[in-house]
């Protein structure tokens, strides 16, 4: 048996040092409330001081160029930016600011033939644009005749690009038969690529069986292990031509 024999000064050290650890460990952090406050407050004026949409999309039609960034427009953008209209320009002139109404873009009318229109379900008109021109809106977008459930924020609103469908016209434009689809399902490999298909065959003694083709509406989703396996196993196995 051993023995340990502590003084009481020792003692009473040691019980000092653990309820100093523990209270260490258990007490809370000290919330600074000077320093909480001038943090919220630099929040407040970095927020108060951002920059608004009327400001950083104010365009100089003269120059093309945004005084807030300096950066001019492309030059294939000028021709929109003066016959086209911004999403907010149009909302500024409705009643209740458009809600309802069916909006599409000269984009969507020159590369789609099925219905493609947002309607407007929500407005956030920005009252320090000179001409209320400016804000955030949300609607349901219909994309090529297929319609969302569910409401989301429209992007591109500042786009010299979008056009108001007129309301005696709404029918007529959402109106949409799909049509069956008769292209062209399977075409056939590049000539290199067929060859070294059919020598891979040759090689595993599989039958050459029907002529290979590449089919057009397969939806196949490759990982990057995928890639690295045939890599790999290409390697090894070398070229089959």
């Amino acid at each position: 048996r051993v023995s340990v024999r502590l003084r009481v000064p020792e003692v009473a050290s040691l019980w000092r040092s653990g309820a100093g650890a523990v209270l260490k460990m258990v007490r809370k952090k000290q919330v600074r409330l000077i320093a909480e406050m001038a943090r919220k407050i630099r929040d407040y004026r970095a927020l108060k001081d951002r920059p608004r949409d009327s400001q950083r999309y104010a365009l100089d039609y003269e120059s093309m160029t945004r005084p807030f960034t300096g950066k001019k427009l492309p030059v294939l953008a000028w021709e929109d930016v003066r016959r086209e209209s911004r999403l907010f320009s149009l909302l500024a002139s409705l009643r209740l600011f458009g809600m309802g109404r069916l909006f599409t873009r000269k984009s969507w009318l020159a590369e789609h033939q099925e219905p493609c229109y947002w309607k407007i379900t929500k407005v956030q008109v920005d009252y320090t644009a000179e001409n209320l021109d400016h804000g955030k809106a949300w609607g349901v977008l219909t994309f090529k005749g297929k319609t969302e459930e569910k409401e989301k924020p429209m992007d591109k609103v500042m786009y010299h690009d979008w056009r108001l469908v007129p309301k005696h016209e709404e029918e007529d434009f959402k109106r949409f038969t799909p049509r069956p689809d008769t292209g062209v399902r399977h075409v056939p490999y590049p000539p290199l690529l067929r060859a070294m298909i059919l020598a891979q065959k040759q090689k595993e003694g599989r039958p050459l069986g029907e002529e290979p083709a590449i089919d057009l509406h397969r939806k196949a989703h490759f990982n990057k292990d995928y890639f690295r396996r045939q890599e790999s196993q290409q390697r090894r196995e070398g070229t089959a031509v």
